[in-house]
């Protein structure tokens, strides 16, 4: 008997040896750069543009890594990193991202760094989840591709401020409609040479006619949204200063600009008013110019931003998640989704990783 008994657990003991073992994980891996998972990442751009609130749209840049995840009870999760690049085109430029122009590295490129968790059910693809954050390149990468390019300087500087000041009153003097009130400094710099200060703000048309303004802070934003954004260089000159400013205004927005989760696209083009070229640097400059100067006002009071260069995309969003599956059951940062067949063991996965993906324009 103690030997039939022995022999059972022996017999016990080498079927559990021998039984497969399964963690109950199981993901494929995709090239970074195929159809599917650029599809992904495209969604997920979209979702960036659609929820800012200040500042640019990114553009895609490159994909670094790429998980796609079984999920409960239909669909597939694809867990992505990406990396963006700041484009030209205000937030809310109605222009499509696909044809804004991303900045160039000479005039100190943004880069940002994401992650996204996107659910593609039917067909279609939603945004679980998004963490993303975004910093310039350095001022050494910048001055060794261009020794006298201008760094990216914070928008609370004095000279900043005083820029914006100038430019919007000339602006406002030279309108023939609406008192336009500053709504935020979205970038500037400081030029060596001539010595000047360049800036890019965002302005909103007001309930005042401008020629009969007496005091600006009576003056309230219109129902119906009037938009604006403006680029202007401020010039110092012997016994004065010199202001070239030009404007693009966007169309009227009944309902202030809501996040769309599904990357719908945006209005249509925008118009241009008293457009003028900045001297110094590229700026897509329109076809005509408005140039004022010297100009000494009584300036618009400037709300003083934080002492940064840039609006870090992290700030646009923190960890959304939203759209939880039919099973109920949300995909979490840092956490592994449920298994979708837990009879089947951990996939292996290529031995050469398809990733990262090509690079779309240039890295920082």
């Amino acid at each position: 008997m103690k030997a039939l008994a022995l022999l059972l657990c022996l017999a016990q003991l080498w079927g559990c040896q021998a039984a497969p073992h399964i963690s109950g994980l199981v993901y494929r891996e995709l090239d970074c750069d195929d159809p599917e998972t650029e599809q992904a990442a495209l969604v997920a751009v979209d979702y960036i543009n659609n929820h800012v609130l200040q500042g640019y749209k990114h553009t895609l840049n490159q994909i670094d890594k790429v998980k796609v995840w079984p999920r409960r009870p239909m669909g597939e999760v694809f867990e992505l990193e990406i990396d963006t690049l700041e484009t030209k085109c205000y937030f809310l430029d109605p222009t499509p991202v696909a044809n804004c122009t991303v900045r160039p590295l000479t005039e100190h490129a943004v880069e940002g760094d994401c992650d996204f968790q996107v659910l593609k059910q039917d067909g279609q693809f939603t945004v679980l989840f998004a963490k993303c954050g975004s910093s310039p390149d350095s001022a050494e990468d910048v001055l060794k591709v261009c020794p006298q390019c201008p760094l990216l300087a914070p928008l609370n500087d004095t000279k900043v401020v005083h820029a914006v000041e100038v430019a919007l009153t000339a602006f406002n003097t030279q309108s023939n409609g609406s008192y336009f009130q500053l709504v935020e400094v979205s970038r500037a710099q400081h030029v060596p040479l001539p010595p000047s200060t360049y800036v890019e703000f965002a302005v909103t048309a007001t309930d005042c006619v401008a020629a009969e303004v007496t005091d600006p802070a009576k003056c309230n934003p219109l129902a119906e949204k009037q938009n604006g954004f403006c680029k202007a260089t401020l010039t110092e000159k012997v016994g004065g200063e010199d202001v070239a400013v030009t404007c693009t205004l966007f169309q009227t927005q009944p309902v202030p600009p809501q996040p769309q989760p599904d990357g719908a696209e945006m209005p249509t083009t925008p118009s241009v008013a008293d457009p003028a070229a900045s001297p110094s640097l590229p700026a897509d400059p329109p076809a005509a110019a408005l140039v004022v100067g010297p100009v000494v006002a009584a300036a618009p009071q400037v709300p003083l931003p934080g002492h940064r260069a840039h609006y870090d995309l992290r700030h646009a969003f923190m960890g959304v998640a939203s759209v939880e599956s039919a099973s109920g059951e949300a995909l979490h940062v840092g956490k592994v989704p449920t298994v979708a067949q837990p009879s089947v063991p951990v996939a292996a996965g290529p031995v050469v990783r398809p990733c990262p993906g090509r690079i779309r324009h240039f890295k920082i």
